[in-house]
C-alpha cells in the first residue's frame, strides 16, 4: 500500500480509528428514538464527526504546534463524544452492551493522541534548544 511511510492524515492510525469510532456512532443513533434526533443524536454526531476533522485539519496545517492544538482539540471532542454515549446510556435511551464497543475504541484512541502529542511536542522541545 504505501509501505509504512505516512503521505497524508488518511495513513494516521488515529484518524483511521477516529473514522471507525464516528461510523459506529452513526450506525448506534440509528437505534435512538426519533424525539432524539435533534438533541442526543446530533450531539453523539458532531462529537464525532469533530474527532477526526480536527486530526485532518491539523495534519494540513504543516506546523507541530499547531497539529498539538487540533488533537487537544479532537481529544475534547473525543471525551464529548463518550460523555454523550454514558449519559445515553443512563438515561436509557440504548443499552450499554451497544455502548461499550465504542467506548473500547474512544480509550485506545485518547491514549494514541495522548502519545503523538507528547512525541511532537518532544521533538518541538529538542528543535528549540
Amino acid at each position: 500500500m504505501n509501505n509504512g511511510k505516512i503521505r497524508s492524515y488518511r495513513d494516521l492510525d488515529i484518524w483511521q480509528r477516529s473514522m471507525n469510532i464516528a461510523e459506529m456512532a452513526y450506525r448506534l443513533t440509528r437505534k435512538f428514538p426519533p424525539e432524539e434526533r435533534y438533541n442526543m443524536v446530533s450531539q453523539i454526531r458532531r462529537s464525532a464527526d469533530s474527532i477526526p476533522a480536527n486530526i485532518a485539519e491539523g495534519w494540513g496545517r504543516k506546523m507541530s504546534k499547531e497539529f498539538i492544538h487540533y488533537l487537544r482539540i479532537a481529544s475534547g471532542s473525543l471525551r464529548e463524544l463518550e460523555t454523550h454515549l454514558l449519559l445515553s446510556e443512563r438515561c436509557e435511551i440504548v443499552c450499554i452492551t451497544d455502548v461499550k464497543p465504542i467506548l473500547a475504541e474512544t480509550e485506545i484512541l485518547s491514549k494514541q493522541i495522548w502519545s503523538l502529542q507528547y512525541q511532537l511536542q518532544t521533538r518541538n522541545n529538542k528543535v528549540a534548544k
